[in-house]
């Protein structure tokens, strides 16, 4: 039995949310956020709570009714809240640039690295090695954030490159030099 599927989830009253056609629609402060929904599950509103019932009971719709629930749970607080991930740069002369719409970043490589950010995620940089990305929608925040990552993965043994802030990385023992 799905016991994350069974859940309510709480509409709080600045958001609004509709069911039309197997389509999920929540409004809120931040913006708007919309995705179908599988036809195996069905969505439920009424007094300011949200349930995702399953319209057959089989292990496959066990599993797509807590999908489901997460999702329109993340879609509910993203417009609410918004969701955010913050990333680190680490290195001798690395850092990060914001011109407009798209990061610049000096990681090592012989030229700039520029990403550029997609529609709806936004980016602030502190002291030049520290991004902060939000955005509403947490399923485009992270890919976005592991694009970024992979332009330069952290490495094991002086632990340089681009990391989230609450990754640790495993250091590896060098060479000694000692036979």
């Amino acid at each position: 039995m799905s016991r994350v599927g069974k859940k309510t989830i709480p509409i709080p009253d600045s958001i609004e949310i509709s069911n039309k056609n197997k389509v999920i629609t929540v409004q809120g402060d931040k913006g708007t956020l919309t995705r179908s929904i599988h036809p195996s599950v069905d969505l439920e509103i009424k007094d300011g709570f949200a349930n995702v019932t399953m319209v057959v009971n089989d292990r496959k719709s066990r599993s797509l009714q807590g999908l489901t629930r997460s999702l329109i749970a993340n879609m509910v607080t993203g417009v609410d809240k918004g969701f955010e991930r913050v990333l680190e740069i680490h290195g001798v002369g690395y850092r990060a640039e914001l011109k407009g719409n798209s990061i610049v970043l000096n990681v090592g490589y012989s030229s700039p690295v520029n990403f550029d950010l997609p529609e709806g995620v936004l980016a602030s940089i502190s002291k030049n090695n520290v991004i902060k990305l939000s955005a509403i929608d947490k399923e485009l925040l992270g890919r976005t954030a592991a694009s970024i990552r992979q332009i330069k993965p952290p490495e094991p043994y002086k632990g340089k490159g681009i990391k989230y802030a609450e990754e640790y990385i495993r250091r590896k023992a060098g060479k000694t030099g000692v036979k």
